[in-house]
């Protein structure tokens, strides 16, 4: 497993406690699971994510991912309607490890609530609680 100092942990996201990323494209957020989750899980072996159209309020429970280590439940960083879900995840479930923040994002959400964007932490907070953890 990586050492703090070397997860990949972009300025341009912002982070749940819940180690889901969320960066805005416009008017719609995308998601997925950062670097330090991906890390954390080992070989990802399967996702299950939702259907587009759904919604879901914040800290919803929306997918899994497992792993051969475990089966992991994915909680919404920010509230809103499933605009679209990583299909390629299905077939090339392991794009969520080699690339979480690229090729292994998970949804777009368009938010219903901007409040939901400013109570996730920037990667200087997220970075302060990984250290309490370790």
């Amino acid at each position: 497993m990586k050492e703090i100092s070397e997860l990949n942990l972009p300025d341009d996201v912002r982070y749940a406690e819940d180690h889901e990323w969320a960066r805005p494209e416009g008017d719609k957020v995308k998601v997925g699971i950062n670097d330090y989750a991906q890390d954390q899980l080992g070989d990802i072996v399967f996702v299950e994510l939702p259907q587009v159209g759904d919604t879901f309020k914040k800290d919803e429970e929306f997918g899994t991912v497992e792993s051969v280590k475990a089966v992991s439940e994915l909680y919404m960083p920010v509230g809103g309607e499933i605009l679209a879900v990583n299909t390629v995840l299905e077939e090339s479930p392991e794009l969520v490890n080699e690339s979480p923040y690229k090729d292994g994002w998970m949804l777009e959400v368009k938010p219903n609530n901007p409040d939901d964007w400013d109570a996730l932490m920037t990667r200087e907070i997220y970075l302060e609680m990984l250290k309490g953890v370790e």
